[in-house]
């Protein structure tokens, strides 16, 4: 019997790439998103992760196709970039939505499922920003810290059930991620922040390929005794390690200067 995959935000990006390597391993791959197709072993359904009675329709039909869900990669998100100051209202709750709650409603909707089979198993999508808090990306590294924090306590919570929880915290990658951020104002106030986002974005294109950060979600997907935390590319594996080590003052000036 096929193992039974649940990918949000398989679209496209990362999503897309872990889709299609589960699918190449023979498992049967589900991906939620708006405005994805199905193809290449990858049955699309329509769901915005935002609306939790869209995400329980759409992990109701795997249900019932399938009988059983093994994994969840809980991946839909999107960015906002620029000053906290002047990112709206709208922009903050959405990018909360999407990143933050549309995880938790994923989650709740293939749990009960999962404690009745008494196995499955959740894979988080997290980001170097969670435990890097990256200035004019507020808003962003609040939503992965709040993705990790959800993860790492529901990983003891479910435990006792057969379930388990890992999370994926990729650095810069190489996706139309970049030009779908969301931009705010509030440049002229904020000189740097152009400069800083432009960094960033630059970063990001030159970084790691989807293919590479799939590599580690599969990982974390399928060892036999998951790890909590997977850090995607070798250099953001040292910078998390060094972030943990310096004085806050110190790694929070070497933040400063890398987005100035």
């Amino acid at each position: 019997m096929a193992k039974v995959a649940i990918v949000s935000g398989g679209s496209g990006g990362i999503g897309r790439a872990s889709a299609l390597l589960l699918a190449r391993e023979a498992w049967k791959v589900y991906e939620f998103s708006r405005s994805g197709l199905s193809g290449e072993g990858i049955v699309h359904l329509a769901a915005d992760v935002s609306d939790r009675a869209s995400v329980e329709k759409a992990v109701g039909e795997v249900i019932k196709a399938e009988g059983h869900i093994d994994l969840l990669v809980n991946n839909a998100g999107m960015g906002v970039s620029g000053p906290a100051e002047f990112t709206s209202d709208e922009d903050v709750r959405r990018i909360m939505d999407v990143n933050f709650i549309g995880q938790l409603n994923c989650a709740r909707a293939v749990l009960p499922q999962m404690r009745a089979q008494k196995s499955g198993r959740i894979v988080a999508l997290s980001s170097v920003a969670a435990p890097i808090a990256i200035p004019y990306q507020a808003f962003y590294s609040a939503s992965k810290a709040a993705v990790s924090s959800l993860a790492l306590a529901l990983r003891n919570e479910v435990r006792d059930f057969g379930i388990e929880v890992a999370v994926v915290m990729p650095g810069d990658a190489s996706t139309g991620f970049t030009d779908a951020r969301k931009k705010c104002p509030g440049g002229e106030i904020y000189p740097k922040a152009e400069a800083a986002v432009g960094a960033m974005e630059r970063d990001e294109r030159s970084g790691m390929s989807p293919e590479q950060v799939a590599r580690v979600v599969y990982k974390a997907a399928t060892d036999k005794n998951p790890k909590p935390l997977y850090t995607a590319g070798f250099k953001y594996k040292f910078f998390v390690m060094l972030f943990k080590l310096l004085p806050a003052r110190a790694a929070y000036r070497i933040v400063g200067k890398m987005y100035s």
